[in-house]
């Protein structure tokens, strides 16, 4: 699909450079160093996908598991979408939530469970062994990183979409609300964010404990789901509470309670000693900046919209925000990696604030209308998205003489590592930052 559309903006005439010479020569001297103290990861998740990779015939490029791997994300949130577009499904029968005037939800088939189960396992799987399979076949660089967690920001919208119609919206009173739920959504973009603005100002990229972790338990959730239904996750647990009830505070202790305060450790103990990039205050800070207005506009739309937008849309609103914060996070990425500075506002802001100042301000405007904008604004941001992304790989390829989803057969003889298993070691504790 990749492989279609960028030659197609080519042929279109356009392309446009969004990087230059500077930032594309920072990469240059980049070198990826990262920490995983996870147990999980270290004593169950590496040693199954050490062997997995194994399976993969060493001509598949890295490139390609990886935006396989992105497409079964986007599958198991469409999938979902396809019988559950409203979030209504999961709604409880009168009998247990009490309300002999709300009927209960079309129930989601245990099959589409199952597949959306299957799409996730195979996201996280590819997505663990795309490195892997770079190391062995000696075909790491730079775009493999940016490309991986480029659609690794992308990807937040589609899993923590998902997850959602399995309790579905507050209409029986065993759920989370929709504007609270809005609230999660941008609590899990700024928790990867924070993950991005920490290697930003030390180098170092923490990978946090909680991302394999929700994608295990996330599997195993779908799959109790197609066994046990969608009531499973309406029974009353001790204290009264149901399960989504307990996983929203859940979700904000690990993200703001953990990831955020232990960023704010790591950064300030390399700026002590000598190993992070030693900014300025407002220059640490500046990555931050974009995130927070785009923050700002959607719950000002939200908020004040004429027609609440968010209950006549959520679907179509939550991927809104979610691809706005994957294009200005992926320009942090691209900041962090070529070691340059991190841009303060980013453009994708203007059509975003434009749309929200004309919904508020314009007379007349009806739900039909405010919805016609909502759709025509979340296409072009798709659009725009894409078209940038897109770029960037052709920009980042031409630059490095490779393609996205190619092996060069020499420099794969050249750099194979003989050994089944991956021997890339995470940087020790004495180790140095690059």
């Amino acid at each position: 699909l990749l492989q279609e559309i960028i030659p197609t903006i080519s042929k279109m005439k356009l392309y446009y450079e969004y990087l230059g010479p500077t930032i594309l020569s920072g990469f240059d001297t980049y070198k990826y160093s990262s920490k995983d103290t996870s147990p999980l990861s270290e004593y169950v998740m590496h040693p199954f996908w050490n062997q997995v990779v194994k399976i993969c015939p060493r001509w598949v490029a890295p490139n390609l598991l990886t935006f396989v791997g992105f497409l079964c994300c986007i599958g198991h949130f469409g999938l979902l979408a396809l019988y559950d577009y409203d979030f209504r499904s999961a709604t409880a029968p009168p009998g247990q939530s009490g309300l002999p005037d709300l009927p209960a939800g079309v129930a989601v088939p245990s099959w589409v469970w199952v597949g959306v189960a299957v799409l996730l396992f195979l996201s996280h799987t590819l997505d663990g062994i795309d490195g892997k399979q770079a190391r062995r076949t000696g075909s790491s660089n730079p775009l493999g990183e940016l490309f991986d967690h480029g659609l690794d920001s992308w990807a937040t919208i589609f899993i923590t979409g998902a997850l959602y119609s399995m309790f579905g919206r507050n209409d029986d009173g065993l759920s989370v609300p929709l504007f609270r739920m809005f609230c999660v959504f941008w609590n899990i973009y700024l928790c990867f964010l924070v993950s991005h603005w920490e290697k930003y100002n030390t180098g170092v990229l923490y990978l946090p404990w909680g991302y394999d972790f929700s994608m295990v338990c996330s599997f195993v959730m779908y799959l109790a789901t197609a066994a046990g239904g969608m009531g499973l996750w309406k029974v009353s647990l001790p204290g009264g509470f149901t399960s989504a009830q307990i996983l929203e505070p859940a979700c904000y202790l690990g993200n703001v309670g953990l990831t955020l305060p232990i960023a704010i450790y790591n950064i300030r103990k390399a700026y002590k000693e000598g190993t992070g990039k030693n900014r300025t205050f407002l220059e640490a800070m500046r990555p931050l900046v974009s995130t927070l207005i785009a923050m700002v506009i959607c719950f000002t739309w939200v908020l004040r919209s004429p027609n609440s937008i968010l209950d006549l849309d959520p679907r179509c609103l939550f991927l809104l925000t979610g691809t706005v914060f994957a294009n200005i996070c992926c320009k942090l990425i691209i900041a962090q990696m070529s070691n340059t500075r991190s841009e303060l506002f980013s453009v994708i802001l203007i059509p975003l604030a434009l749309t929200v100042v004309s919904v508020l301000v314009m007379p007349g405007m009806t739900a039909g209308r405010e919805l016609a904008v909502l759709y025509a604004l979340t296409g072009f941001v798709i659009l725009a998205h894409i078209h940038y992304g897109s770029c960037v790989v052709m920009e980042m390829c031409d630059h490095l003489h490779v393609r996205p989803f190619h092996i060069k057969h020499s420099q794969a003889r050249e750099k194979v590592s003989p050994a089944g298993d991956d021997t890339m070691r995470l940087l020790s504790a004495d180790e140095s930052h690059v």
